[in-house]
C-alpha cells in the first residue's frame, strides 16, 4: 500500500497543490510554518476522515476561502483508489471514494491505514490519560469500524448526560435512559480496548527487548476505569450522587488509561527520559506490526519532526524498521547521516505553501 499522488485546494496555507509520491521515502525539509505538517495532515485526514491537530472541519480551509478539498490516489494490491474530502467553512464535510458519496466515515476506514509519529508521541508514556486514550482510539479507529461506531456513540451520548447533569433538577428516569446506553457501547469499548492492548503489549515487549539488547522488558498494562469483574451499568448508577454533586460522568472508559512498566518499575513515575522514549518508539512501531497483522496491508507512517527527538541508535532502529513501509518525513533539514541510510527517496522543499524538488545538489546545501 501507498499514496501515489495528492491534490490539495483551500487547504491549511495551501492554494492548489498537485504532488506525486515516493512509493518508498518522502522527505520534506523547509523552515517551521511553511507547512510540512500541514501536509502529513491532509494524508491522515483522507485514512480516517479526522484531522489528528482538530476536531474542527472550519480551521482545515485556508483563511477567506469557503472550502477546502483534499483528493488522494491510494495503489493497493496492484487496484488504485481514490479518496476525495470536502470540508465547509460551515464545519460540514463531504466524502467520496472512487468517486461515490458515503454516507457514514466508517466506510472510508478500510481503504489507508496510517502510523503518525510526531514530537508529542514520545511524551505519551509521561503525559496525561487523555493523550494515551487518544492513542487507543485513534488506531482501533482505523482497524475497526465498528469501534469508530461505538466510540462515536458514546461520545454522543456521555456529552449529553453531562449537559443533563448541569440542569437544576435531574429526573432519576430520564438520566437511566442515557445510563443504559452509556453502558452499552462502553461495554463494547473496553472489550476491544482490552483486546487491543493484549496484542500491542506482545509485540512492544519484543521490539523494546531489541532495541535494548535484551537488557530491559517492558510491559504495557490496561487500567480500565471500571474493573473487569464489574458491571459497567452498576457502577454508573452507583455514581449518582457522585455525578450530581460534580455535574459529570465519573464512570466509563472516557477515564481509562494505560501503565508501562520496565524490568517491573513504573515508567511514568520513574523511568528516564531515554527509556520513556524507548516505551514511545516500541508502543509506535508495534502499531505497524497490529495493522499489518489485522489487515493484511503495511501502513504508512508519517514522521512528523520526530528524527531530530531520538538519538543515533533510536534513529539506527527506527530507520532498520521501515524498510518495507512508505514514509513521510518532515524535518527543519535532514542531515547527510540519514539521508543515506535511504537508497530510493524524494527530497522536497516546503516554503510558504508551495512545495519544489530538490536534485542531490540543492538537497547537500540544505542540509548545511
Amino acid at each position: 500500500m501507498y499514496v501515489k499522488k495528492i491534490k490539495l485546494k483551500n487547504f491549511r496555507n495551501y492554494d492548489d497543490l498537485e504532488l506525486d509520491f515516493n512509493e518508498k521515502v518522502n522527505i520534506f525539509v523547509g523552515d517551521n510554518a511553511q507547512g510540512k505538517t500541514n501536509l502529513l495532515e491532509a494524508i491522515y485526514f483522507t485514512s480516517i476522515g479526522r484531522s489528528f491537530r482538530t476536531n474542527k472541519y472550519n480551521e482545515l480551509v485556508k483563511f477567506d476561502r469557503d472550502f477546502s478539498r483534499v483528493y488522494t490516489e491510494i495503489v493497493k494490491k496492484d487496484f488504485e483508489n481514490t479518496v476525495e474530502i470536502l470540508s465547509g467553512r460551515d464545519s460540514k464535510k463531504y466524502i467520496k471514494l472512487d468517486g461515490v458519496k458515503i454516507r457514514k466515515t466508517s466506510e472510508l476506514l478500510e481503504n489507508l491505514h496510517i502510523v503518525i509519529f510526531s514530537p508529542e508521541d514520545l511524551k505519551i508514556v509521561k503525559d496525561e490519560p487523555e493523550r494515551r486514550r487518544k492513542f487507543i482510539d485513534r488506531e482501533l479507529c482505523q482497524i475497526s469500524p465498528s469501534y469508530y461506531d461505538n466510540l462515536g456513540n458514546y461520545k454522543k451520548i456521555l456529552l449529553q448526560r453531562n449537559n443533563y447533569l448541569k440542569e437544576n433538577y435531574i429526573d432519576p428516569e430520564i438520566l437511566d435512559i442515557w445510563d443504559l446506553q452509556l453502558s452499552k457501547y462502553g461495554k463494547a469499548i473496553i472489550a476491544q480496548r482490552r483486546e487491543f492492548i493484549e496484542k500491542i503489549n506482545l509485540i512492544s515487549k519484543e521490539i523494546h527487548g531489541k532495541i535494548t539488547d535484551g537488557k530491559e522488558a517492558l510491559n504495557i498494562i490496561y487500567e480500565p476505569n471500571v474493573g473487569e469483574n464489574r458491571d459497567l451499568y452498576e457502577e454508573i448508577k452507583k455514581s449518582y450522587s457522585s455525578d450530581i454533586r460534580q455535574r459529570t460522568t465519573t464512570k466509563g472508559p472516557h477515564k481509562d488509561d494505560l501503565e508501562f512498566f520496565i524490568n517491573g518499575i513504573n515508567v511514568r513515575s520513574f523511568g528516564s527520559q531515554g527509556q520513556q522514549r524507548t516505551a514511545a518508539l516500541s508502543l509506535k512501531l508495534a502499531e505497524i506490526s497490529i495493522i499489518e497483522e489485522e489487515t493484511g496491508e503495511l501502513p504508512i507512517l508519517l514522521l512528523d519532526d520526530v528524527m531530530s527527538e531520538l538519538d543515533s541508535t533510536r534513529q539506527e532502529f527506527l530507520i532498520k524498521s521501515l524498510e518495507r513501509v512508505q514514509l513521510f518525513i518532515t524535518n527543519a533539514e535532514i542531515s547527510d547521516k540519514i539521508s543515506e541510510k535511504f537508497s530510493e527517496k524524494t527530497v522536497f522543499l516546503v516554503k510558504k505553501g508551495k512545495i519544489s524538488i530538490l536534485d542531490s545538489k540543492e538537497n547537500h546545501k540544505i542540509n548545511h
